[in-house]
Order: structure tokens, then C-alpha cells, then sequence
């Protein structure tokens, strides 16, 4: 498979991956709220800031001009939620759909900085599978 085509195939992915999370958090914003930091102030309007921002990142790898600055935008989110994702898998907080066991949070921990690369690359950023674009 060629690189660009690639590329437009993960693109796809992450974008319909964000959207339907994006959706998620603004429809059930409850849900979220037990892994969110304690430190973080305002957690419900943090988790509908971070629908808002799952959705416009999706939509924004589709506008050429945003390509860039979405991969940005969306590696640097990737990084923002992880200490909730490390409060849910070390707290064993329950979230409706989501399993506490080591089995899914083990995984889900050790991809997160696959999830920071998979958003460079569909941004146009990094090229396959870690070099810098020319």
C-alpha cells in the first residue's frame, strides 16, 4: 500500500474514532466525569471541551489548509487525557461501556503514544513509520 494512501485510510480512522468520541463526551458528559483529575477545575465543562475538540479535530484532518494543525492539535489532546486515563485504569473507576480490568487499561495505557504518532501522521507531520516530512 502506497504511503499517501495509507495515510488517507488512517486519516479516515482517527477522524471517525474522534467524532464518535467527541459525541460521546457531549451526550453523556456523566459518564466521564469520575476520571477526570482532581485538579482539573470546571470537569464537566472539561469533558464537554474535550467533545467539542475530539469533534472539530475530526473534522478539521479533512481541510487541507487545517491538516497540519489538526494532527497537532489532536497528537497534543492525546497527551492532555492521559492522566485520565491513568486515573481510570489506577483507580478502577467504572465507566459505563468500558471494562476495569488490566486486560483493557494495560493496552490502552501503552498505545497512547501510538495514538500521539497516528495523529502526526494523518496530519501530515511525521511519514511512516517515524520520519519527519520534508
Amino acid at each position: 500500500m502506497r504511503g499517501e494512501t495509507l495515510r488517507t485510510i488512517l486519516r479516515w480512522l482517527i477522524s471517525a474514532f474522534y467524532l464518535a468520541a467527541g459525541i460521546v463526551h457531549l451526550r453523556s458528559p456523566e459518564a466521564f466525569l469520575p476520571i477526570v483529575p482532581d485538579w482539573v477545575p470546571l470537569p464537566r465543562a472539561a469533558v464537554i471541551a474535550t467533545g467539542l475538540w475530539e469533534i472539530a479535530g475530526a473534522a478539521a484532518f479533512f481541510v487541507p489548509g487545517l491538516r497540519r494543525a489538526a494532527g497537532i492539535a489532536m497528537a497534543v489532546y492525546a497527551v492532555c487525557v492521559y492522566p485520565a486515563n491513568i486515573k481510570h485504569a489506577f483507580e478502577s473507576i467504572r465507566v459505563a461501556g468500558l471494562s476495569t480490568s488490566w486486560l483493557y487499561h494495560a493496552p490502552r495505557l501503552a498505545l497512547q503514544p501510538v495514538i500521539v504518532w497516528w495523529a502526526l501522521f494523518a496530519g501530515g507531520l511525521v511519514d511512516w513509520p517515524f520520519r519527519r516530512r520534508v
